[in-house]
């Protein structure tokens, strides 16, 4: 059976042009004319006044850290629910991370959660040097209320847009609401550069410096010199010039992704158990995520093992940072008075296909199967979406 896929590579027809341009003119190391034209042409997209190309999402919060000056021993908050690579960096420069939940109406950091670590904080007399905030599966955070908490302690906000590219938040693009933002081009993002990511910042220092860091530290002279530890982090020249194609599909790629969700949202209206992600502001709907009620017979794991079972990918929400062993220990502060929504979130929830590659045929196939579960007898005819 034809594989269907959670999110995969959607080249375009202009990559090609600009890959053939690197290897014509054999600008096929790191730098050279795409990396330069890829940073303006994002930042002109997001509207923020610099941008610096980078190897991946990971090394662009590694950065904003550095040029922050997080150093051995300070505190970050961080979201919860989240991929690792958001939190891996805070112990890179053995910083304390400590863990904000989620809430319901955002699936994102809970201002009430965020008030409740700094108040913690503040007894303890320990304020962090920085808050990452994460825009969870491309919805934007609640940033009017973060940001009015982070001010009061004057503590920067790095944005976590890695999967929100495109997003906007009360007209203003994601990863341009906090002090830096952070983007990444992964290959199952909403477009790709096969590995990548992207620092942006209306502060010129941070990107001066994260650009200095970013090429092993090397000072301005004639010979090699270093004064400090550096980082061989840049974005190829081959990877941008992919990057420059994505980015004129991107728009085309937000609406087919908003289709595969209001077609997901439509097939199960009438279905009691289910109940797909909260819209909150404009996302991009880089993931379709859908939770089963408590209390349901259906659990998470029968609807991805049916999927499973017919070549058909899909996975459970992000296990939070909180239970992970690794950060086992650290500090976590909840939305809730008993348990946590990130939690819930977690034991409830399955992303569901999202590839903006699936036909009509294909998102028919993912909903009559999901249907399956939960409708006895279901009319084998495709469901029209």
């Amino acid at each position: 059976m034809k594989r269907i896929y959670l999110a995969s590579p959607h080249m375009g027809d202009e990559e090609m042009k600009y890959i053939q341009q690197a290897f014509d003119t054999n600008w096929v190391a790191p730098l050279g004319p795409n990396v330069e034209g890829f940073e303006n042409e994002l930042k002109e997209y997001v509207n923020v006044k610099n941008a610096t190309a980078l190897s991946s999402g990971t090394s662009a919060i590694h950065l904003a850290l550095k040029v922050l000056g997080v150093k051995e021993g300070d505190v970050v908050f961080c979201s919860s629910l989240t991929f690792s690579a958001t939190v891996n960096p805070v112990i890179y420069e053995k910083a304390i991370p400590v863990f904000i939940d989620s809430d319901y109406k955002t699936w994102n950091m809970s201002p009430k959660a965020l008030q409740n670590a700094f108040d913690d904080a503040v007894k303890n007399n320990k304020l962090p040097k920085a808050v990452i905030v994460v825009n969870l599966y491309g919805q934007s955070a609640d940033y009017d209320e973060i940001l009015k908490i982070c001010n009061k302690y004057n503590v920067p906000v790095i944005e976590d847009a890695a999967e929100s590219l495109g997003t906007t938040y009360k007209d203003r693009q994601t990863g341009t609401i906090g002090e830096i933002g952070i983007f990444s081009f992964n290959g199952n993002k909403i477009i790709t550069t096969s590995g990548g990511g992207m620092m942006v910042s209306n502060n010129e220092e941070y990107t001066k410096n994260a650009l200095f860091l970013a090429t092993q530290a090397r000072e301005a002279k004639r010979h090699y010199e270093h004064k400090e530890i550096g980082y061989n982090y840049r974005m190829s020249n081959i990877c941008a010039g992919i990057g420059r194609g994505q980015l004129k599909v991107l728009d085309e790629r937000i609406s087919k992704k908003k289709y595969i969700y209001e077609s997901y949202k439509k097939a199960f209206e009438n279905i009691d158990d289910i109940e797909m992600m909260p819209i909150y502001e404009s996302p991009n709907y880089w993931l379709s995520v859908m939770t089963i009620k408590e209390g349901s017979s259906i659990k998470p794991i029968d609807i991805m093992e049916k999927l499973e079972k017919e070549n058909i990918e899909s996975r459970p929400v992000w296990k939070p940072m909180h239970m992970q062993p690794v950060f086992k220990g650290y500090n976590f502060f909840s939305d809730l008075d008993e348990g946590s929504v990130s939690e819930d979130l977690f034991n409830r929830g399955v992303c569901l296909p999202s590839d903006t590659k699936m036909t009509d045929e294909d998102l028919n196939r993912v909903i009559d199967l999901v249907k399956c579960c939960f409708v006895k007898n279901l009319n084998k005819e495709s469901i029209t979406v």
